[in-house]
């Protein structure tokens, strides 16, 4: 991901969240050096990740697929790239939150092997106030 990716991203960031990334989020974690990828079909900008990665743990922040090319293999090429990624960046895991609601994104990272290890409660702002987040590992020795 570059700078001229900024705003792409989070057009697709706010199309796919209630409560999306800024801009500024996203620039923030570019000029912190997180691994920031984006996927394009063509030249279109089809999906994103951030990845923050601290001695040898990496931190999945926030992962999208635009909606019309969510069920083709996208998303799971994409979390396959933040995977490999990670492991040559010498992680032994790889963590992530997501949503207790999010039900389709919980199925989604079990079928690649991650497993809940906790909750944080309040972790997500949401239309009722907080909701919890499922806390996910990935052992990726």
């Amino acid at each position: 991901m570059r700078m001229d990716d900024l705003d792409a991203v989070a057009a697709l960031e706010a199309s796919l969240q209630a409560f999306p990334w800024s801009r500024g989020n996203l620039a923030d974690s570019l000029a912190a050096g997180h691994d920031m990828r984006v996927l394009r079909l063509g030249s279109d900008l089809i999906g994103f990740s951030v990845v923050m990665s601290v001695l040898d743990e990496a931190h999945l922040l926030v992962i999208g697929v635009d909606r019309r090319y969510q069920g083709h293999g996208h998303g799971a090429r994409q979390l396959l790239q933040v995977i490999e990624t990670a492991r040559a960046g010498g992680a032994v895991h790889l963590f992530l939150e997501v949503r207790r609601s999010n039900q389709q994104a919980t199925d989604f990272y079990r079928r690649f092997g991650f497993v809940q290890i906790g909750v944080r409660r309040g972790y997500y702002r949401s239309a009722a106030g907080r909701e919890d987040a499922l806390i996910f590992d990935k052992d990726l020795r």
